[in-house]
């Protein structure tokens, strides 16, 4: 813990904690997903776009909570503003979920790229763009007057 507690302190004087943290559970949210993936694909023997879009939701799901919690330790007033946000952050996913696809689609059928490297690279480029849209668009910090 005391490792723990050093290296935590370290990222937060270089402002580097909330990227670190998001890039883990971003990390899980890629394990789910890719899990997820596969395992529609393999056991069900769905296609990439039904195995892909079921993937997508529940890494979405983890991801809000994740991000909501203890990464962007964003706090709802009420219920109206947590539909509020998760409102958002549905929309940039659906969002990020186009760019996905769009790659998915792009690398694995006019690329003949295998799947698990197309999707390895379409995680990267999808972490970096929630990231931003997290960052800007959905768990802005609210300016609070004491």
């Amino acid at each position: 813990m005391k490792y723990y507690l050093q290296f935590k302190t370290k990222m937060k004087r270089r402002h580097l904690w909330e990227v670190f943290i998001y890039l883990f559970f971003g990390g899980l949210a890629t394990v789910v997903n890719f899990v997820i993936y596969f395992f529609a694909r393999d056991a069900f023997n769905l296609n990439l776009f039904n195995s892909n879009s079921i993937s997508w939701l529940a890494a979405v799901l983890f991801a809000f909570v994740t991000n909501k919690l203890w990464v962007f330790k964003s706090e709802s007033e009420n219920f109206f503003e947590l539909i509020i946000e998760f409102g958002k952050f549905i929309f940039y996913r659906i969002v990020s979920y186009g760019l996905d696809m769009g790659m998915m689609f792009l690398f694995v059928d006019s690329l003949e790229i295998a799947d698990f490297w197309a999707k390895l690279i379409t995680q990267v480029v999808v972490v970096i763009a929630n990231y931003l849209f997290s960052k800007l668009f959905i768990f802005k910090s609210k300016d609070k007057v004491v």
